[in-house]
């Protein structure tokens, strides 16, 4: 069998159930974010997403490939890996027993996906339902845990741009917040580990943005959290389709692939070989083009140095507001925003800053990191211009240039059951600086007077059943569902 679920484990974790102290007849674990000292400054919040995502797959995968195989096939499978992996005559009548069973006897308690909280609170727990099967608890940990960083990484570095864009936004351009919505677009999916880890990072991302290349995630949005119409994209060119144009005819390009697409948004990559020259020759020639046609004509670079690109090199005091150390004249001095201005024009808003023509736009989609988002939006302000002139493509320079230590996510048991008695457990190394140390026994979330989630533990199950993490899933079946929709409204509340 392929993929068997019985195998989707780390190979220690097959002999636990008879490790455990006798008469263990619970299991109780959660997943926490334990440190972000590893994340970017702007990304220190923890944003609560996936849990739906994980565990509906979690479902489907054991439904699929157990509990509707037959459980000779599946097991006896099992038996034969794992006696030649551990040089032994496996015992599998345990999985024999949970495949009779029908289900995962499981409980999940989760809290609301889009809450933000900080590093060391608990997003979900998970126990056992029935004694017997205690050991599943923690067998399911590994698979738990290779599903859930990822969509939870990109969901809270989503939410790091989301907060400097729209403090920009607001900043300078506060009468088109909306746009922030579409101010950052998810380039990732050919840089990312496999395709899955692309659809779980790109579902993160769309908690905050609505602007995505990577296609599957629309199907994803719609299976595990019923969500349509989830992200968008607009016509777009690639180097390859510039070079088929010539370099001797880029500007006879530009026209054919305007006549092509006459209306809505056209993004055309224009470094294939001089982006300077695009500017300020070919652009110019096609103006009165480009401000006829029904739509927005948007101009994409993709080489260099990004904040460069975007905003001139020319050294301008970002504290004040047009202070130039020196008048920039050349088109690597101005920079992309302030050549498109001094050809297409476009107005000055209330609040004193320019945006560019709605017939022209621009698009960066190379090494954009979150530091450099804030670079970016700085400088443009300080130039004069609304942070809303500009689109950034985030990149797997940024949403896969991580691991799971970067949020230090991680399943740990806090408190067993043994002969009917509850047994509070933690984890403290000596050796450790503090990170690992787990909470101990029942744990509980609750709002603080200042309405921040904290994490209260060593309860008894009523306190426990108080706070607000919420059963989602039980004995196979889902208690409770949420959409994207509903995220984006949580998330926007915070």
């Amino acid at each position: 069998m392929k993929n068997n679920p019985l195998l989707s484990s780390d190979g220690y974790k097959v002999g636990h159930h008879l490790m455990y102290a006798p008469g263990t007849t619970m299991v109780y674990s959660n997943y926490t974010c334990r440190s972000v000292k590893y994340m970017p400054e702007n990304a220190k919040d923890v944003v609560v997403f996936g849990v739906q995502y994980v565990f509906k797959y979690i479902q489907e995968f054991w439904n699929e490939n157990f509990f509707s195989q037959p459980k000779d096939k599946v097991c006896q499978h099992a038996k034969k890996v794992l006696s030649s992996y551990l040089s032994c005559d496996y015992n599998v009548s345990h999985f024999e027993a949970l495949h009779d069973l029908g289900y995962l006897p499981i409980e999940v308690k989760s809290l609301e996906e889009g809450t933000v909280i900080q590093s060391g609170i608990p997003l979900f727990i998970i126990k056992n339902t029935l004694s017997e099967f205690f050991w599943i608890t923690n067998f399911l940990e590994t698979l738990i845990s290779t599903l859930i960083w990822k969509p939870v990484h990109s969901a809270s570095l989503a939410y790091g741009y989301k907060k400097i864009l729209t403090r920009y936004a607001k900043e300078t351009d506060k009468d088109n917040l909306w746009f922030v919505d579409f101010q950052a677009h998810d380039f990732s999916f050919r840089g990312m580990q496999s395709p899955e880890a692309a659809v779980s990072s790109a579902l993160g991302f769309t908690t905050s943005f609505k602007g995505s290349d990577t296609i599957p995630v629309l199907d994803a949005a719609y299976h595990y959290y019923n969500t349509e119409d989830i992200v968008f994209s607009v016509n777009a060119t690639e180097h390859s389709v510039m070079c088929s144009g010539s370099k001797e005819d880029e500007i006879g390009t530009f026209r054919r692939l305007m006549t092509t697409f006459p209306t809505g948004i056209l993004s055309v990559v224009s470094d294939t070989w001089d982006l300077w020259k695009v500017l300020t020759d070919y652009l110019p020639q096609l103006k009165k083009e480009i401000l006829s046609r029904d739509g927005k004509l948007v101009i994409r670079p993709d080489s260099g140095d990004p904040v460069d690109i975007i905003c001139g090199y020319t050294p301008i005091d970002e504290d004040a507001l047009g202070s130039f150390e020196c008048i920039p004249t050349n088109p690597d001095e101005k920079g992309l925003i302030e050549l498109l201005w001094d050809t297409f024009g476009g107005s000055v808003n209330e609040q004193g800053f320019k945006i560019l023509d709605p017939h022209i736009g621009a698009i960066y989609g190379d090494s954009i990191t979150l530091e450099r988002a804030e670079q970016i939006c700085k400088r443009l302000k300080a130039k004069g211009f609304a942070s809303t002139n500009i689109v950034l493509g985030v990149g797997s320079y940024s949403m896969g240039y991580c691991t799971r230590d970067n949020q230090g996510g991680a399943v740990k048991s806090t408190a067993v059951e043994i002969n009917g008695e509850l047994v509070e457990i933690f984890k403290d190394p000596v050796t450790d600086d503090g990170t690992k140390k787990s909470a101990k026994g029942l744990l509980g979330v609750y709002y603080d007077d200042y309405m921040n989630l904290q994490l209260y533990d060593q309860l008894n199950w009523d306190q426990e059943n108080a706070g607000e993490l919420k059963t989602i899933f039980k004995d196979g079946k889902f208690t409770s569902l949420t959409t994207i929709d509903k995220i984006r409204l949580k998330l926007n509340e915070q």
